[in-house]
């Protein structure tokens, strides 16, 4: 009990210390972008005497220094800004395009878990044999694709090309079967590539367990070694796979912001390019930073999992 709580208290501490340290950088990075957010907001013909009384009302006229240093302690109280142009809070916009980005991110990663999983087992039943060896080429093929290129073929060929599925948008809000049928593509294109790392890192974790000793004091005992490997061995070669599925959360939820811009999706994909576009750094920096603090929380939580599944993860740590 002593070492589940000393390692919750461990992860907690090191990850504010990686949200702390990302959102500071994020910060600086942001508003290094060169553009003038007052003309963007006022447009060209706005005087000078205007634009000098919008920076001084948003706080933009002040030190970057000084700037972070109200941003963070907004973000304590739960405040991400206000929109330059329509003066809306940034946590309203945001918190409103979280749930379509979370959907897709979640989706992908059910694509990932569903098929990477079996295919990963398929590849131990016989280790280099032509089944392992096609699977490993599927599985490169994917992983050595960015998620919006698998977007834009995707696109092409089941919407484009055989009209099989919608290609735009995110489908009729009441109509739950449309809604299915807009997400099916973009979920796919995010979580394909995810498929072949969880399918390689099933085969060479599963691999490695059947050759332990336990192992192989069950088939000692003339368990079977579909039984073996079922009920004993993936449970445990699971462990690895399980921190990976944290990582790719946060990789499927940064591939579903470019996604969502290829599908015309709204999510935090297309709130981050418009504010991009407009120099609307205020929503821009809102949807990065909780962006990242969900990227942080999904590896948490799987350290987490993985260290009550494996108490020699705590006694490591």
């Amino acid at each position: 009990m002593f070492l589940l709580l000393s390692f919750t208290l461990r992860q907690i501490l090191l990850s504010i210390c990686v949200l702390v340290s990302a959102i500071t950088i994020i910060f600086c990075l942001i508003y290094l972008v060169p553009g003038d957010p007052a003309t963007i907001a006022l447009g060209p013909r706005a005087s000078e005497a205007q634009k000098v009384a919008f920076r001084q009302e948003m706080g933009l006229d002040q030190s970057l220094l000084v700037q972070g240093w109200h941003f963070a302690g907004n973000v304590l109280r739960g405040d991400l800004g206000t929109d330059l142009l329509t003066r809306q809070p940034v946590l309203q916009l945001v918190m409103s395009a979280l749930p379509h980005t979370a959907i897709l991110a979640l989706t992908g990663l059910g694509w990932a878990v569903i098929l990477g999983i079996p295919l990963g087992c398929l590849s131990t039943i016989k280790p280099n044999g032509w089944l392992d060896r096609l699977i490993g080429l599927f599985s490169t093929s994917v992983i050595a694709m960015p998620a919006f290129l698998l977007a834009i073929y995707a696109l092409i060929i089941f919407s484009v090309t055989l009209r099989w599925l919608p290609a735009m948008g995110a489908g009729d809000g009441g109509d739950l079967g449309d809604r299915l049928m807009h997400l099916i593509l973009p979920a796919l294109a995010v979580g394909l590539a995810w498929v072949g790392y969880i399918a390689r890192l099933v085969r060479a974790s599963l691999l490695e367990t059947l050759q332990e000793n336990h192992v192989r004091t069950y088939r000692a005992f003339g368990i079977s070694n579909f039984r073996i490997a079922l009920r004993f061995a993936l449970p445990i070669a699971m462990i690895p796979v399980v921190a990976v599925i944290g990582v790719g959360l946060g990789n499927l939820l940064s591939g579903a912001v470019l996604v969502e811009v290829v599908f015309a999706r709204p999510g935090l994909g297309s709130l981050a390019q418009d504010a991009v576009v407009q120099r609307n750094f205020p929503v821009l920096l809102g949807t990065v930073v909780v962006t990242t603090a969900l990227y942080v929380i999904a590896n948490f939580t799987t350290d987490m999992i993985a260290a009550l599944i494996d108490p020699r993860i705590r006694k490591e740590s």
